[in-house]
């Protein structure tokens, strides 16, 4: 048995310092271990204010997203287009260098893209195909006329409008009805994950990249070397699309994979073979100058006046 030496109160003279230097401390006894002599834990400071620690965090936190989403300019200003066209020089050319070298297993959208698309490139490639496709088309008319006298040629503006409706129209309404599409089949096959509209349109933009130094090639008066460069820029521009939507399109059903990969490569080769037949054709006969040699033919078979009029006279 313990003796009451023993059993009487001992005072501690370090935790009563403690203590009294810190008013609000938390003592706890340390019973459930036996030790010969006891020991008492102290804990400085309140339990409570750890508690308003987080609370203040969770706080601070929560306002910090508040702001950000307020920060967030809504979608008919300027300033939420603006993240679009946040690119520099190399993004942009790695990702004309993607379209331009399309391989089996590279994504286009996950090894360039990389969840930023943008539209700087879509828009100015798009911008410059059609202006170099009214210009060729015109200085292809231009140099018939100086191989053939007869053709007389004048500027045809319209071929400009015509240029801009058809590629702009064809880089946006059908990435739209593609990725429409592809969010219905999302609810047939659940599995199928779709681009985003933006990354969609952004492919669509960089694939008509290669058709811009193939429109220049055109100019050469070779019709077969024109043809040839045309289904080389079709073959690498419609391969980049296939590889970029195989990843998507393999969950659904193989008849609806090969389908919707057929209609895009059609579209693809219908804007191609459209561009080609359109701005690079020859003008019609109505629009040929009448020819020199069957104006002195005709003149030379009137009979001589000198001849008329000794008949008459006879």
């Amino acid at each position: 048995m313990a003796t009451a030496d023993q059993l009487t109160f001992h005072e501690f003279e370090g935790a009563t310092n403690l203590l009294v230097e810190t008013p609000d401390a938390v003592t706890t006894s340390r019973s459930d271990q036996l030790t010969p002599q006891g020991h008492l834990a102290v804990a400085v400071g309140s339990g409570s204010s750890y508690g308003a620690d987080d609370e203040v965090e969770e706080e601070s936190d929560k306002t910090a997203l508040l702001q950000e989403k307020k920060q967030q300019p809504e979608f008919w200003t300027f300033g939420y287009y603006q993240s679009f066209f946040d690119v520099d020089t190399s993004q942009v050319l790695d990702r004309i260098k993607g379209s331009l070298l399309p391989r089996p297993g590279h994504n286009f959208v996950r090894h360039h893209l990389r969840n930023r698309p943008d539209l700087y490139g879509p828009f100015w490639i798009c911008a410059t195909l059609a202006f170099i496709l009214a210009v060729t088309g015109n200085l292809t008319l231009l140099l018939a006329q100086r191989r053939d006298p007869s053709i007389h040629y004048s500027p045809q503006f319209h071929k400009v409008t015509m240029a801009v409706i058809t590629i702009y129209c064809y880089a946006w309404l059908v990435p739209l009805a593609l990725w429409g599409f592809l969010r219905w089949r999302k609810g047939v096959r659940e599995r199928m994950g779709p681009y985003t509209f933006l990354e969609t349109v952004c492919v669509y933009g960089y694939s008509l990249f290669v058709f811009i130094p193939t429109v220049v090639l055109w100019l050469i008066p070779v019709p077969w070397l024109q043809w040839l460069f045309g289904a080389l820029a079709l073959a690498l521009s419609a391969a980049g699309l296939v590889f970029t939507l195989w990843p998507v399109v393999r969950e659904d059903t193989r008849l609806a994979a090969a389908v919707l990969l057929s209609v895009v490569v059609l579209l693809h080769a219908l804007l191609a073979m459209g561009c080609k037949l359109y701005f690079f054709q020859l003008l019609p006969p109505g629009h040929l100058a009448p020819l020199p040699q069957a104006t002195s033919l005709s003149s030379s078979m009137l009979p001589p006046p000198t001849l008329t009029r000794s008949m008459a006279t006879f």
